[in-house]
């Protein structure tokens, strides 16, 4: 195995190109659109046990200088009243590794400027709309076709196309379809506000009818996020409702709650960004001889745990371990899925979890952290995952 196409020039692709490199196969990134990091408005969190998989690579270095960090959850019910502190991540995370926060397109710019220092190429404007297995010199290869008529050529080719994944159809066609969770994420910055908020924390508001979480980075601006319900946003389009009507929608439906929600939301600028939240508990088939998909175009966990950009790292550099300690794609193929298949799932249902626990309506207090177990403590599990190199 000496060259791997990698279809997706996201955070999965950029990551899983640099370990392929670490482990001795050439790696080539398609990207559909004609440039990338798009999502600019949203944020994320990463854990311990995505940084960490980070360090495998070398590559934690960057995100921590670029993110900032939350040790503490801080829960509030819809009337102000305060349920309680805990640690955003369990005591597995080890020295220095607290959970960091950073804007997707932050996460995405910063892992690529890695990826090209490394000679990573990336072909933007490679749209993929098929694949064929040859057989060439008595070995399997895998053709590759872009909806601009190019084609590429590879021992393998790794899906890392997201959500709505086009590789996971070519490996099956009759794959499940991404479930739309009938929540929207919104999410918005604001810049002066009065609003008391406690340091290192990120504050969770369940409110009468939606879902409130905000944090204050280092340069003093707030940054919220909003679960609210509503229907599935048109992806083929640009959205129907402007960021003043997002902002709108979100603050009335904190109105009623004695609650710093509403008045954050309404300090926004339009900086808004909203999108549909989805999920993927299981696919049958994650792989063919030659075809392997990976993060959300295999898994997709809702986003209440703050998992998807580390669950696609984790597997980017998982898959690449296999692929050097195995003999040909299809065992190493194997071996991924085995690993990786129970773990993954396990995080998809446990977000789904919080997404009813966290519910309008939901009479239970807010989970503890990214993902809380029954008999675990706080995301250990989940936070002290670490990989092997």
């Amino acid at each position: 195995m000496t060259k791997a196409l990698i279809i997706g020039g996201g955070i999965a692709g950029a990551v899983t190109a640099m370990a392929l490199q670490k482990a001795g196969i050439d790696a080539e990134i398609f990207e559909a659109y004609p440039t990338g990091a798009d999502d600019v408005g949203a944020f994320l969190v990463l854990f311990a046990n995505g940084l960490e998989a980070l360090r495998v690579i070398d590559a934690h270095g960057p995100v921590a200088a670029h993110s900032f960090p939350a040790q503490r959850v801080e829960f509030l019910d819809g009337s102000g009243q305060r349920l309680g502190e805990r640690p955003i991540a369990g005591a597995a995370q080890g020295a220095g590794l607290g959970p960091r926060t950073l804007r997707r397109a932050t996460l995405y710019q910063v892992l690529h400027a890695e990826a090209a220092r490394r000679q990573i190429a990336v072909r933007h404007g490679k749209r993929l709309v098929g694949a064929e297995t040859v057989c060439s010199a008595g070995a399997a290869r895998v053709v590759a076709a872009f909806a601009d008529g190019s084609r590429a050529e590879g021992d393998l080719l790794i899906g890392a196309d997201g959500l709505h994944s086009v590789t996971r159809t070519l490996i099956d066609p009759a794959a499940p379809r991404p479930r739309y969770t009938g929540q929207n994420t919104v999410c918005g910055y604001v810049r002066d506000t009065e609003v008391p908020l406690p340091p290192d924390t990120y504050t969770m508001i369940r409110g009468k009818r939606a879902f409130f979480g905000c944090t204050r980075a280092p340069d003093g601006a707030v940054w919220w996020f909003a679960n609210i319900p509503g229907t599935e946003l048109d992806r083929t389009g640009p959205s129907a409702t402007t960021p003043g009507g997002w902002r709108e929608r979100v603050a009335e439906l904190f109105a009623d709650d004695d609650t710093p929600a509403a008045a954050l939301v309404r300090a926004s600028g339009d900086r808004v960004i909203a999108s549909s939240a989805y999920d993927l508990a299981t696919i049958p088939t994650w792989h063919t001889d030659t075809m392997v998909v990976l993060g959300d175009a295999a898994h997709a966990a809702a986003p209440n745990a703050a998992q998807g950009a580390s669950m696609a790292i984790e597997d980017g550099i998982v898959l690449a371990r296999c692929l050097r300690d195995r003999p040909d794609p299809h065992s190493a193929f194997a071996a991924y899925e085995e690993l990786r298949r129970e773990r993954v799932e396990q995080v998809v249902a446990a977000s789904a979890g919080m997404a009813k626990l966290t519910a309008t309506g939901a009479t239970r207090p807010a989970p503890r952290d990214g993902a809380a177990r029954d008999g675990a403590g706080p995301g250990d599990w989940l936070t002290g995952y670490r990989i092997e190199w």
